[in-house]
């Protein structure tokens, strides 16, 4: 089996050899400087078939993106948008609805103070009509107490007087008869001591 052995320096050909089982046959030398002979085609270079294959997968896949994929693209973007529109919308109703609960929360809040303070203003005055009707019962009741205290006094007063008077009239009735030696009258004598007292008590 014969192997060829090429070595490149510099764009020429430096040696060629063959090797073989049966030992190595040296190839003639290329001279230094000598062009080179047909070497194959270039394994770098593309050929026109490749750039062909390559430009037209580049087509076919632009189309397939244009028709396809990016208006999938830009539905899915599109819908992600209206979605995070349809989020922030939300958002600002909810807060919207809340401030309007809290608006209206305080209102209510307000209202029941304001209902509280009248309910408390209405029962002070009503405690203290009720307050002022018992003072003034109480008073007349007092008033009432007194004025029979001061009638019955009156009356235990013009009473004992009126004892008082009778004892005098018949001590005084007595004395007089001794004094003067007969019977006295009576309506005198009860006139004169009846206006003693009256002056006594003017005093």
């Amino acid at each position: 089996m014969a192997t060829a052995v090429v070595t490149l320096s510099g764009g020429s050909v430096v040696s060629v050899r063959l090797a073989s089982e049966k030992g190595v046959a040296a190839a003639p030398r290329a001279e230094e400087g000598a062009e080179p002979k047909d070497m194959g085609p270039n394994p770098i270079s593309p050929e026109l078939k490749e750039l062909a294959w390559g430009f037209g997968s580049f087509l076919v896949f632009l189309v397939i993106m244009r028709l396809f994929l990016v208006p999938k693209v830009r539905k899915g973007m599109a819908e992600r948008y209206d979605g995070i529109r349809a989020d922030l919308e939300g958002a600002d109703a909810a807060k919207a609805d809340a401030r309007a609960e809290v608006a209206k929360y305080e209102a209510a809040l307000v209202e029941v103070r304001a209902e509280a303070a009248k309910r408390v203003d209405a029962a002070r005055v009503t405690l203290d009509r009720e307050r002022g009707e018992a003072i003034a019962a109480a008073n007349q009741r007092i008033a009432a107490k007194k004025a029979e205290a001061e009638a019955a006094a009156a009356a235990e007063r013009a009473a004992a007087r009126d004892q008082i008077s009778a004892a005098v009239t018949s001590v005084t009735a007595t004395a007089t008869s001794i004094a003067v030696g007969k019977q006295a009258d009576n309506s005198v004598v009860t006139q004169a001591v009846a206006q003693a007292m009256q002056s006594t008590g003017a005093r």
